[in-house]
């Protein structure tokens, strides 16, 4: 966050340890990022580089045995060791999450109606009637087809982009705070994802929430959020303003992600640029750049230490010793 609004969410050097066969993994090496009421954060990144761990740390839902270190501040209340029972009175309350898979986000066993009016329940302590008659005006709010009839629908009874306005219904329930949004398209067909994104971005500036949008896709990052992260081996490799970004890819990762778009008018057969290499393991992380060995311009100072944040643009920030020689360059 680059403006002076204060912010909802502060993060600062978060850092989260997995265990794993081979002992600890550092998932997350240093975040730092803040989000202000009614703001649009993105995080984009291959599978592998850290941002659904980023997620569930916000959610307080890492798995057991995660390590965590750093500061993750709600309304300047911090939440890292907070305990359970305190999560609890957060989640699905001032922070909720819409999850990427809807069919296994929600409950086989339950109708939608209840699973969206239990937390109306639980936060609002509505009774049966009452829940079940907003869980039919969250309904109606997501654009769900037939709404009234659906609330007594199961979820293997309703299309993907049906499950995923119930997920989103379940998240709006208690009017939270903050949204957190993971690849929530990533099972659907092109005009849901773009049906689903607008329904998105049109509560949130609604209801003055703050969003963080995680995703793989640069064209959704360039149309619904005004800030973004660019995520890589469990750091922030590059951030800024949606459009200084975009403007000036100055990370050799951003870089290479922007060239292996599909682009409108390729000739039959042309084949998309790819990036050489693969997402390094969590085990096996580097000492220096996380993007080194798959980097062209890398060089032996790249692998020695982690880069720091350099300045590239106004609000505009990339991990990369070699920014004005790329620069130059390109």
């Amino acid at each position: 966050m680059t403006d002076a609004a204060q912010p909802l969410l502060q993060v600062r050097d978060l850092r989260v340890a997995l265990q794993t066969p081979r002992g600890p993994a550092l998932a997350l090496r240093g975040l730092d990022f803040a989000i202000a009421r009614g703001q649009t954060l993105g995080l984009i990144g291959e599978s592998g580089c850290g941002k659904s761990i980023t997620a569930l740390a916000l959610m307080g839902l890492l798995p057991e045995g995660a390590q965590v270190s750093g500061s993750i501040a709600l309304d300047g209340h911090e939440l890292v060791d907070l305990p359970e029972d305190d999560w609890c009175t957060l989640r699905g309350n001032r922070m909720a999450m819409v999850f990427q898979e809807p069919m296994t986000a929600l409950n086989p066993l339950h109708p939608i109606g209840r699973q969206i009016g239990e937390s109306l329940r639980l936060h609002r302590g509505l009774d049966g009637a009452a829940a079940r008659a907003q869980a039919l005006r969250l309904l109606e709010r997501v654009q769900l087809p037939q709404a009234a009839r659906r609330l007594d629908a199961y979820p293997h009874q309703l299309s993907g982009g049906q499950r995923q306005r119930v997920v989103i219904a379940i998240a709006l329930a208690c009017g939270p705070d903050l949204l957190v949004a993971d690849e929530p398209t990533t099972a659907l067909d092109v005009t849901i994802q773009r049906e689903v994104l607008d329904l998105i971005a049109e509560l949130v500036a609604e209801d003055g929430m703050a969003l963080l949008l995680i995703s793989h896709d640069l064209g959704v990052m360039a149309q619904t959020v005004q800030h973004m992260m660019v995520m890589y081996g469990g750091t922030v490799v590059e951030s800024g303003p949606t459009a200084e970004v975009f403007a000036r890819l100055a990370h050799p990762y951003t870089r290479g992600l922007f060239a292996a778009r599909p682009r409108l008018g390729l000739a039959r057969g042309t084949r998309l640029a790819t990036i050489a290499g693969r997402v390094p393991d969590l085990a096996d992380l580097p000492a220096g750049c996380p993007f080194a060995e798959r980097c062209a311009w890398a060089t032996d100072a790249c692998r020695a230490a982690p880069p720091p944040a350099l300045p590239v643009g106004p609000g505009h920030e990339a991990r990369c010793l070699r920014l004005d020689d790329i620069a130059v360059a390109t």
